[in-house]
């Protein structure tokens, strides 16, 4: 499986591409939807499952002349007058580097590629030309081969404890038994 095996799962997928479209009709620009949304989909296809219900679905952006937390909360908002059902979160990259105790990031790939795990750093959006494409800064290896492993930012400590706490909680595991945890 590889990066066009996923697309094709998505485009493929009548759901996500209702979330697609509602996203898309935002406007925003540098955004994809991704982590969970993504992830869960390529799992439960390598798993033979229908559908595995996220917590949330993941909306993220990159718009440095306006980082407020409260442009993200409007954001969700609006999503979720466009359709209530989905458990919308919404974050600018633009200010998330706080939370990481980071340099500020520069786009949404580089948001993304700092997330604690790799087969979570993975977004799908739709481009200029009306056609799916991923943002997958590490590429979808660990993905599709259902590796969960730290991000390089998350590979020492203190950031170490963070991706193993994740991991605990997360159960990943218990849900897609074939998945392999890497703590290195």
């Amino acid at each position: 499986m590889q990066e066009q095996d996923v697309i094709t799962l998505i485009r493929n997928d009548e759901r996500m591409m209702h979330v697609l479209g509602i996203v898309e009709s935002l406007g925003l620009s540098d955004w994809c939807v991704c982590a969970g949304f993504v992830r869960a989909k390529v799992w439960d296809y390598l798993h033979g499952f229908t559908e595995t219900r996220v917590p949330d679905v993941d909306v993220v952006y990159f718009i440095s002349a306006n980082a407020d937390e409260s442009v993200e909360k409007q954001h969700e908002r609006r999503l979720r007058q466009l359709d209530f059902s989905v458990p919308w979160s919404v974050k600018n990259q633009a200010r998330m580097h706080t939370k990481n105790d980071h340099a500020p990031y520069t786009s949404t790939a580089d948001g993304l590629a700092n997330f604690p795990e790799v087969c979570t750093a993975i977004g799908v959006y739709v481009n200029s030309n009306g056609d799916l494409a991923l943002i997958a800064p590490y590429g979808v290896d660990d993905l599709v081969n259902l590796i969960v492993r730290p991000t390089p930012f998350f590979k020492s400590e203190p950031r170490r404890t963070i991706y193993e706490q994740r991991i605990s909680a997360k159960k990943w595991e218990t849900t897609w038994n074939r998945v392999r945890v890497v703590y290195s």
